[in-house]
């Protein structure tokens, strides 16, 4: 090699970084204004989606599978409904002041014997309609790769399990929190009114979002990050289970639920990006112009998420935990988002991994790694 290919090497420096001003750096936000304009569009859009009634009558009408389900759900739900008001509106008065105690306790037995038993069973197969009522909404918009499923095994039925549990986990956990914010003096009411209203349009989205393949912090952090979205969403169905008994209430969402999720199949949740809410712009002034100049967040006074399920995910933690310790197993916290953390026990246990792991170690021993089967 000669003296002076060496030295043109020596000398051949990488081309200089580009030197960007302070002000190009610095990001740019929206006005307190405008961020709340944006804020109150995206919840009008979501209002309007919950009042799509047209997409349910065409979705129902145009397939028999769908249309079954729905007819089977709004009959049992009726049967729930009818039972009900049955004894709020004519058993109860006519037993009200008597004294023998076949009249005093006909309400216990009429709930025990009846009641209970009839919303339970409507409430459990309502849930398995309503995920057939899904399915089938998800395929016909999306095409039948999207029914393609693993065959069911052990690991499935694990899987399908422990998603039941952690259902229930959900459920119940929402419940009592928003019973517990009816409690507080003066605004418990009204925030137990707002957080049921965003706990109602999580389920009814769930079924897309797993249909997805979404996992539970991706669920979460998506409908926080769209908080007035998804409370205007889940406002109308939050309104109509607030006038009678918990049964009631109960009943009353059963029986609304399927049109909700047909309607949350062709919702299109906004804004598409929490932190360039803006729509793009319909031209491009300059070819070559600076994406990041064209990048602008929401005012910092306006919050792009909101820990609406931060409380839930705080007990479900803790129950998870309580679980792992019996089973033997190991929890561990894994970051979701900036100052949050989710059990990674809890998620494994909606997944199935935790259920199939702890029935390894107890049949064939530990260290089997096990495939995740949506």
């Amino acid at each position: 090699m000669s003296r002076q290919s060496v030295q043109t090497r020596s000398f051949n420096y990488p081309p200089p970084r580009p030197v960007y001003s302070s002000r190009t750096i610095y990001p740019s936000f929206l006005s307190l204004q405008d961020t709340l304009k944006l804020q109150l569009s995206c919840a009008w859009r979501g209002l309007l989606e919950a009042f799509r009634w047209d997409l349910v009558v065409s979705t129902v009408t145009s397939d028999s599978e769908i249309r079954s389900n729905v007819f089977k759900s709004l009959l049992l739900n009726s049967l729930s409904l009818t039972s009900i008001y049955a004894f709020d509106l004519l058993l109860q008065p006519l037993v009200r002041d008597k004294q023998k105690w076949l009249h005093r306790n006909v309400g216990w037995f009429y709930k025990t014997l009846w009641l209970l038993p009839v919303v339970g069973i409507s409430l459990y197969l309502n849930s398995s309609w309503c995920s057939l009522i899904a399915k089938r909404t998800f395929v016909l918009q999306h095409g039948n790769r999207a029914a393609n499923q693993q065959p069911v095994s052990y690991t499935g039925m694990l899987t399908m399990l422990a998603t039941s549990v952690y259902r229930f986990v959900m459920v119940f956990t929402s419940v009592v929190i928003s019973f517990a914010l009816g409690t507080i003096p003066v605004v418990g009411p009204l925030a137990g009114f707002v957080f049921l209203c965003w706990v109602d349009a999580y389920y009814c989205f769930e079924f897309i979002w797993i249909a997805r393949s979404m996992s539970l912090a991706k669920r979460v952090r998506h409908l926080e990050e769209r908080w007035a979205y998804y409370f205007a969403f889940g406002l109308p169905s939050a309104a109509l289970c607030m006038w009678g008994s918990s049964l009631a209430n109960a009943a009353i969402f059963a029986l609304m639920f399927p049109a909700y999720i047909i309607m949350a199949m062709h919702a299109h949740p906004v804004p598409l990006d929490p932190y360039n809410p803006l729509p793009p712009a319909s031209s491009i002034s300059s070819a070559h112009s600076n994406t990041e100049e064209m990048i602008r967040h929401p005012s910092p006074f306006i919050p792009i998420r909101v820990p609406i399920f931060g409380i839930v995910i705080w007990l479900n933690d803790w129950i998870v935990r309580i679980i792992s310790v019996g089973g033997g197993g190991r929890g561990g916290a894994r970051s979701v988002g900036k100052g949050r953390t989710m059990s990674d026990g809890f998620e494994k246990a909606e997944e199935g991994i935790e259920l199939d792991a702890f029935a390894g170690r107890s049949g064939r021993g530990g260290g089997v790694e096990r495939r995740k089967v949506d």
